[in-house]
């Protein structure tokens, strides 16, 4: 099914209006008479249309329901609740790779990309360029989200310098790979020790952590990066330094607030990193989840 990404006021109408961008874009899809067309906001909730080859309307889609504009069909309105917290921070790399990033990173869910610039990063972002980057690295996502079905849109900051980033890395349980002697355990294994710890206190576990594990075995929703109490977060993170690596300093600064993990037995593109870590993440959240899911329809 076509998708196109709209206002979520848009997706009140029952003849949705659509921007420049969305109407040039379905116009090359070419669809046929009465072709279901998804709208989706990118915050989670989606609509389905009908496409009308009727250029005598003001709009092209119709909805398939019987709703008002005021309050369409409840069943034809969906909502996907938020996905887990998950960031990466990544130094931002050459060309077309680090647009590959973001792509893939979207596609695997991420919901929150910070570009980093460090100390040896090869690509240098001057101050007034930042907005102009975050907007089109910002469109990159939309159009992997619009590709891949996903719901939820990272949010894409501007570029942050190194020292910016430490601040926003308090905020998650981050995982940095780093080479370290002695060398740290595999992303897998880390991850991995911590299922039997889940839900048997925050004293066995750094206490993002602990949170993080015990809400997601409790189902409770509580998944977006809101702060606690204490300024912890319940989000989990990753941090991929530059093609040259960081410098003894960076990683001395990043290894006080993370988890210094290794991606395996051979050295890594930072965009492959990147990927590696993110999938490795994802996996044990969705497996999380999942049990979640299981406990509570063997409870029900």
């Amino acid at each position: 099914m076509h998708r196109l990404l709209v206002p979520t006021s848009e997706l009140s109408s029952d003849a949705p209006q659509l921007s420049k961008e969305a109407a040039n874009h379905l116009k090359v899809l070419r669809p046929k008479d009465g072709e279901e067309i998804e709208l989706f906001d990118g915050k989670g909730k989606w609509r389905v249309f009908l496409f009308r080859r009727d250029k005598s309307v003001a709009s092209p889609l119709v909805s398939r329901g019987r709703g008002t504009p005021a309050s369409p069909q409840s069943e034809d309105l969906h909502l996907q609740p938020p996905p887990p917290s998950l960031i990466l921070f990544a130094c931002v790399t050459k060309g077309s790779r680090w647009d590959w990033t973001i792509e893939k990173a979207t596609e695997l869910g991420v919901t929150r990309i910070v570009p980093v610039i460090s100390d040896r990063t090869i690509v240098r972002v001057d101050a007034k360029e930042r907005e102009a980057k975050r907007e089109r690295w910002t469109r990159i996502a939309e159009d992997a989200a619009r590709q891949s079905d996903a719901k939820w849109i990272p949010e894409v900051l501007a570029p942050v310098t190194f020292a910016e980033s430490l601040a926003l890395v308090r905020e998650t349980q981050c995982f940095v790979g780093a080479l370290t002697m002695p060398p740290p355990r595999t992303i897998g294994a880390v991850l991995g020790s911590l299922v039997p710890h889940i839900c048997r206190g925050e004293a066995e576990l750094p206490k993002a952590v602990a949170r993080a594990v015990c809400v997601l075995a409790r189902g409770d929703g509580e998944l977006l990066p809101a702060a606690a109490e204490d300024g912890s977060r319940y989000g989990f993170s990753l941090y991929v330094g530059p093609e040259g690596d960081f410098t003894p300093e960076e990683l001395s600064a990043l290894l006080e607030i993370a988890t210094p993990v290794s991606f395996g037995t051979t050295i890594l593109r930072a965009e492959t990193a990147a990927i590696y870590g993110i999938s490795a993440i994802k996996t044990f959240l969705d497996t999380r989840l999942a049990t979640t899911d299981s406990r509570e329809s063997v409870g029900n």
